[in-house]
């Protein structure tokens, strides 16, 4: 009961008073300021041309706050109303720093748009909602220099990031996407896919029990899954090598293990050896043209080169699995 009345109940916009909006608009300009220096300290490091952008933006979202503090002061005085965007209904939220630290460039970007976006609307619906002259000068104002920030992002970016520039840094992320999911994802299917073939196919043969095969496949794709996971999480912290994420690049390593080898652990869960026999050995075989693929795609592996050490690799590794299930 005592959190439901401590609880703030959201507000319509409509139920503001001239005051109240302007106590709003106030808080929205200062917390669209600290998080595009936030967009700023993100990108940083690795995006300095695309920090300066926010920087910019930054800036002039202090300016519109300055602007609107002078005009509360002229009019109702220096005590400032606290009512923040989320007391409001409807009122676009933002992301907390958090989740802002891994956000990706494109992503900030667009974010950044559809900031502008929402203020252009809400001061346009501000200012019809208020009768004095100079209040609703200001709130058009802003309104429109938010509708032009729409491109602001861009407009700044021809100037800090110019196509040169944003294709470097288009380059960068790409890179840095390879680095953290494209290529732990390919180890782990490759090791998932091809280190399975032995135990599998020599469980297979030697028992000819679909069921102890699937256990086999099941035990040992989950277990190397785990293996690889937990090894490239932990001998590479990302620092130095710039390689992201750690927990990013072990779940992809993980799973992608994981998934390789049950990939055809799965079809001995059809009771009939010979046919659950043959289904794995074709799924071997578009789990590992598909590697090829994918190393031809994004490592750009030339196709036949990859195509030959992975089918070569895994063929010799189902023979010794077959060879040694039927001894």
């Amino acid at each position: 009961m005592l959190s439901r009345v401590l609880r703030p109940t959201k507000r319509p916009l409509q139920s503001l008073s001239e005051q109240e909006i302007l106590g709003l608009a106030i808080s929205a300009e200062e917390d669209d300021g600290r998080i595009y220096l936030a967009y700023a300290d993100a990108l940083r490091a690795a995006y300095p041309n695309s920090a300066r952008v926010f920087e910019d933006m930054a800036a002039e979202e202090s300016q519109h706050r300055q602007m609107l503090i002078d005009l509360h002061i002229a009019r109702f005085g220096d005590r400032i109303p606290l009512i923040r965007r989320e007391y409001i209904r409807d009122f676009p939220e933002r992301k907390p720093d958090w989740l802002i630290a891994n956000m990706s460039i494109e992503t900030a970007r667009t974010q950044a748009e559809a900031m502008e976006e929402a203020a252009h609307r809400f001061y346009l619906e501000a200012a019809g909602r208020t009768g004095d002259a100079t209040t609703r000068k200001l709130l058009g104002d802003l309104a429109l220099a938010e509708k032009s920030h729409e491109s602001l992002a861009r407009r700044l970016g021809e100037e800090h990031t110019p196509v040169d520039v944003k294709q470097e840094e288009d380059q960068t992320a790409r890179r840095q996407f390879l680095l953290t999911y494209v290529q732990p994802g390919v180890a782990g299917l490759m090791d998932g896919s091809v280190s399975t073939l032995a135990p599998i196919f020599a469980a297979a043969f030697a028992t000819q029990d679909t069921w102890q095969t699937f256990l086999v496949g099941l035990s040992a794709s989950v277990g190397a899954g785990i293996s690889m996971g937990f090894t490239e999480a932990a001998h590479d912290d990302g620092k130095l090598s710039g390689r992201g994420s750690p927990l990013k690049r072990g779940l992809a390593s993980g799973i992608m293990t994981a998934l390789g080898g049950l990939g055809h652990a799965l079809p001995y869960l059809i009771p009939h050896f010979w046919t659950a026999t043959i289904v794995a050995a074709v799924v071997v075989f578009v789990e590992l043209w598909a590697i090829a693929f994918i190393q031809n795609k994004y490592m750009e592996t030339p196709f036949l080169r990859a195509a030959f050490q992975v089918v070569l690799g895994g063929g010799l590794v189902l023979a010794a699995g077959v060879l040694i299930g039927n001894a």
